[in-house]
């Protein structure tokens, strides 16, 4: 039966850049940042880190990647839940999924993934729908107050990007079960929302529908697109929504530390021997 870690507590990578380096980082469960200039191999870690995850989360079990370990807390368990964040606005997606999913403004790698996680937004809020008729109907002293509990993850979020988008008077449509905003009185796909826009909701989409549980959210320079504002505040904005919720990170952007984050920070230099 599988067992879902906690957070990851240790990776080793051996061999890295055809045996001249070899990397040991023990990781805070909370947030592990990711740091050094360009091409010093932290994308490349990154990735060895979320393909051995993968590996050992996969129901195949075809094997551990080779000169990749990674530790679990549990130490016992088999896997963890996990998830990506990466910041391309400008690739585009192929023909053949556009001719699947039709003209619905999806063109680029971020539109596809808030397709996606538009999908899943729909059956979030079946799942929290039914959740809260379960406890209404429990007749448990606490009901009212755990319903209650239950819908206040999506009312949080959707208050966190009314906020963040309110200077250019965008808001989401509350009386609508999909994700659509509003902008001076008329209606606006999420396609047509800034780089950034969409960089920011496709991050707080991923957390809200990760619903509150343990998890990995792994993500390479999350800051690309984003205001210096936004940057400041995404890691506490991730944390907000769910404090179970371990981060790993790449990044270039001091402003992504500066708000009480810097210890979080590792050099590459520093877990390479």
């Amino acid at each position: 039966m599988e067992k879902f870690a906690n957070y990851i507590s240790k990776i080793e990578i051996q061999s890295l850049w055809s045996g001249h380096k070899h990397v040991v980082w023990e990781l805070r469960p909370d947030v592990n940042i990711l740091s050094g200039v360009n091409g010093v191999g932290k994308s490349t870690i990154l990735n060895r880190i979320i393909s051995q995850v993968r590996h050992r989360t996969d129901e195949l079990r075809n094997g551990a990647l080779p000169g990749v370990h990674v530790e679990f807390s549990p130490a016992d368990a088999t896997g963890i839940h996990f998830d990506i964040i990466r910041s391309f606005d400008s690739q585009l997606i192929p023909g053949s999924i556009l001719s699947k999913i039709g003209d619905d403004g999806v063109r680029s790698e971020l539109d596809w993934r808030l397709y996606e996680l538009q999908r899943r937004y729909l059956d979030y809020q079946v799942n929290v729908g039914n959740r809260m008729i379960a406890l209404l109907t429990s007749g448990t002293p606490n009901a009212q107050a755990e319903a209650t509990k239950v819908a206040q993850a999506k009312t949080q979020f959707q208050d966190y990007v009314d906020e963040l988008f309110a200077t250019t008077q965008k808001t989401i449509d509350r009386t609508s079960n999909e994700l659509r905003f509003t902008q001076w009185g008329e209606q606006l796909s999420l396609y047509k929302l800034s780089s950034g826009e969409k960089q920011l909701l496709v991050i707080l989409l991923t957390v809200l529908l990760q619903d509150s549980q343990p998890y990995v959210l792994f993500m390479d320079e999350p800051e690309v697109s984003l205001h210096i504002e936004w940057q400041e505040r995404l890691i506490n904005l991730v944390r907000d929504m769910n404090p179970n919720v371990q981060i790993i990170l790449t990044t270039h952007s001091p402003a992504v530390v500066m708000n009480g984050w810097a210890d979080a920070v590792t050099e590459v230099s520093d877990i390479t021997q």
